[in-house]
């Protein structure tokens, strides 16, 4: 009798470098096995040969819960392990890209990888989802210096949100960020790379 085997497929988007994954899964009345992130499978759709995880991170979020858009100095590989979660990101890099927006719905069976440079914001739309995101730079204070922020409030993004952000939970530093008409475009290899961006204050 023939193993099940799960499978990845990889998909390209409106952003530059910005890709998104079906992961499959494979269910029985036990439950579900799936390779969340295999890397092999992964290269051979399109993910960055030069990507290698060193921190795993996990958040566990209220039904509404929204953060972002945050443009971190790493490149990200994201997934969620339960439900729904509504998905945006936004390119801060300098050029033609610089302020395209894309949106996708996570489930357990989508996965996305962010490049350097873009912006990522999202929104659970199931109570107690575990969001999931695999990162290739370590976390650290003075990492947080170089982060990039933009309002997800901003009218020229017009992000359509599933819940409406004033029914939305979110921290009162996001809810302060600035437009994008006030973020500076980053540098290709993205903040704190080369000294071409400020450290946020």
């Amino acid at each position: 009798m023939a193993v099940p085997t799960t499978s990845v497929r990889g998909h390209t988007t409106g952003i530059p470098g910005l890709l998104w994954f079906d992961v499959s899964l494979v269910a029985d009345d036990r439950g579900f096995f799936q390779e969340k992130y295999h890397r092999e499978k992964l290269v051979a759709e399109g993910l960055p040969t030069d990507f290698h995880v060193v921190q795993n991170s996990l958040t566990f979020n209220r039904r509404g819960t929204t953060r972002g858009f945050h443009a971190e100095p790493w490149e990200k590989y994201v997934s969620v392990m339960n439900g729904e979660a509504f998905t945006a990101y936004l390119d801060l890099r300098e050029g033609d890209s610089f302020g395209t927006l894309e949106t996708v719905r996570l489930d357990p069976e989508k996965a996305v990888f962010i490049p350097r440079g873009v912006a990522n914001a999202y929104q659970s739309l199931t109570e107690g989802q575990y969001y999931l995101y695999s990162v290739n730079e370590h976390w650290t204070e003075d990492a947080y210096r170089w982060y990039t922020f933009v309002n997800m409030a901003d009218d020229e993004l017009a992000v359509d949100w599933p819940i409406p952000l004033d029914e939305a939970l979110l921290s009162a530093r996001d809810r302060a960020h600035p437009p994008l008409r006030e973020t500076k475009p980053l540098s290709p290899a993205g903040p704190g790379r080369d000294g071409s961006a400020t450290p946020a204050t």
